[in-house]
């Protein structure tokens, strides 16, 4: 009788489900392997920064802008307030150091 109890176990997963399920596995197995080896994100090396901020006008804009100053990494960003998104919109970037350097050969 314990065959038989066996037997009809067995019966109820068909071979059809058990592929489906082992194809299945396998494809999230190759993902994660994918994920796992893939190519991995380099960081940039930047030091942690030290910021100033200052409102000022800009040039040919109707908003006030935000100058944000990192004074370790010697870097500039201005920011304006845009009404119609809602949102900070990016107006200019400068790398201080490298205009110092561009300055100075003058």
């Amino acid at each position: 009788m314990h065959r038989k109890e066996t037997k009809r176990m067995a019966g109820n997963n068909p071979p059809g489900h058990l592929r489906g399920l082992l194809a299945l596995n396998g494809a999230l197995l190759a993902i994660l392997g994918a994920v796992t080896f893939g190519a991995t994100a380099d960081a940039q090396l930047r030091g942690r920064g030290e910021y100033t901020m200052v409102a000022g006008n800009v040039k040919g804009a109707n908003a006030a802008a935000v100058f944000i100053v990192d004074s370790v990494n010697q870097e500039m960003v201005v920011v304006a307030y845009n009404p119609q998104t809602k949102g900070l919109d990016g107006v200019g970037y400068a790398n201080l150091a490298q205009d110092a350097l561009r300055t100075s050969g003058r």
